[in-house]
């Protein structure tokens, strides 16, 4: 994929030089945030959950802490992968019983590139629709807390502002 001069390409090498996951630890609470288009409302909605990651080499593992989501009973879930400042995997989301989407499951892939610092994760989600499409929207997992201890966990056991 090449978008051309000073395009998408050129920026992941560019970022590739100055992160590397040897060096980087991405273990902590992050501030999960994603958009999407809801065909039935006609409107587009953000979605926000802290998620605890926990690394293990090169697999990242992130999972919303309870209550800290901006739909309440939305827990969300993310199987990732890191390549030096590409990170790519897959995500769940399982949606409130008696909400909107009354306990439907939506799942699908997600990539991100890592900023220089290693403090924020920016790019796109895929995943299917309820009128047999394929969506797309913009996804940021932005760092909040180093710490994972039982405190922090419980001090981000909230719905986002």
């Amino acid at each position: 994929m090449d978008a051309g001069a000073g395009g998408v390409t050129s920026a992941a090498v560019g970022a590739q030089k100055a992160v590397q996951t040897t060096d980087e630890t991405f273990s902590g609470v992050w501030l999960s945030r994603y958009e999407f288009y809801s065909s039935s409302r006609a409107e587009t909605y953000e979605g926000k959950h802290y998620v605890v990651i926990v690394q293990h080499g090169n697999r990242l593992t992130a999972q919303s802490l309870p209550g800290a989501s901006s739909n309440p009973d939305s827990p969300l879930t993310l199987d990732l992968t890191v390549d030096r400042n590409v990170v790519t995997g897959s995500w769940v989301e399982q949606t409130a019983p008696d909400g909107y989407y009354n306990g439907a499951r939506y799942h699908g892939a997600v990539q991100l590139l890592v900023e220089p610092t290693g403090r924020r994760m920016a790019g796109k989600w895929v995943g299917f629709g309820k009128d047999f499409d394929v969506n797309t929207g913009p996804w940021e997992l932005r760092l909040v807390d180093r710490s994972t201890s039982k405190a922090t966990l419980e001090r981000y056991s909230s719905p986002p502002e």
